[in-house]
């Protein structure tokens, strides 16, 4: 092989690498490009995220306005409940007395 053939022997390699090479980064811009659709389908998923997480927080601050008002109205009837077991107590009391009264009074 002399000098000319040898020249173009690497020649030809070289373009044929070159070919390989821009097939190559074809087939990957080909399969990895992003479509129009693709880029609305990541929108309506950003915006339905984005929907989701706001529902999240409305829930989250609806539970905890309830949980507030459930726990003034629970601390109210304990309050309530507290008293009229005082009260009871009292009648209670007076009732045994009065019943002593009269018994004191009928014998």
């Amino acid at each position: 092989m002399n000098r000319t053939e040898f020249v173009i022997a690497i020649a030809v390699i070289l373009f044929l690498a070159f070919v390989l090479g821009w097939f190559a980064s074809w087939l990957v811009y080909r399969f990895s490009r992003v479509t129009v659709s693709d880029v609305a389908e990541l929108e309506e998923m950003a915006k339905a995220l984005h929907n989701a997480e706001e529902q999240r927080d409305e829930a989250i601050t609806y539970l905890q306005y309830r949980e507030n008002e459930l726990s003034t109205k629970l601390t109210q009837s304990e309050a309530e409940l507290g008293a009229a077991m005082d009260g009871l107590r009292e009648a209670r009391q007076e009732a045994a007395e009065l019943r002593k009264y009269v018994e004191s009074l009928n014998a």
